[in-house]
C-alpha cells in the first residue's frame, strides 16, 4: 500500500521558518523522484521543488529557490522541505508527491500524492 504522509505545517508569521516532512512507504523510495507542490484557495496547484533519487539532483520553482530547500533522507524514506523567510504568499496546502520518472513540474507527472499539510503565513 502506497502511503505519503505530510507533516510540519502550521500558522506562522512572515519571516518565520517551517520544515515540512513527508514519510513514504509502499514503494521503493530510492527509485522515485520526490516533489513538493502547493495549492492556495482558488489557485491551481503549483510546483515547489523536487529531488530525483538523491540529494545531488534538485530542482526548484524560481520564486522560492533562495528561501526553500528540498532534501531527502533515503534511509528514512522521508523528503523534507525547509522553508525560510516565509511570506504571506506562501500560504497554501503543501503536498508531497512521488514520480517513477525524473524531474517534472506538472501534476500529471506524479504517480502518488499525500493528503497535504496546511501552511499559513500571517503578515
Amino acid at each position: 500500500q502506497v502511503k505519503l504522509v505530510e507533516s510540519g505545517g502550521g500558522l506562522v508569521q512572515a519571516g518565520d521558518s517551517l520544515r515540512l516532512s513527508c514519510e513514504a512507504s509502499g514503494f521503493t523510495f530510492t527509485r522515485y523522484t520526490m516533489a513538493w507542490f502547493r495549492q492556495a484557495p482558488g489557485k491551481e496547484r503549483q510546483f515547489v521543488g523536487a529531488t530525483a533519487w538523491t540529494n545531488g539532483y534538485v530542482n526548484y520553482r524560481h520564486s522560492v529557490k533562495d528561501r526553500f530547500t528540498i532534501y531527502r533522507d533515503n534511509m528514512k524514506n522521508t523528503v523534507y522541505l525547509q522553508m525560510d523567510s516565509l511570506k504571506p504568499e506562501d500560504t497554501a496546502t503543501y503536498f508531497c508527491a512521488a514520480s517513477s520518472g525524473g524531474y517534472d513540474s506538472t501534476e500529471s507527472g506524479y504517480n502518488y500524492w499525500g493528503q497535504g499539510t496546511q501552511v499559513t503565513v500571517s503578515p
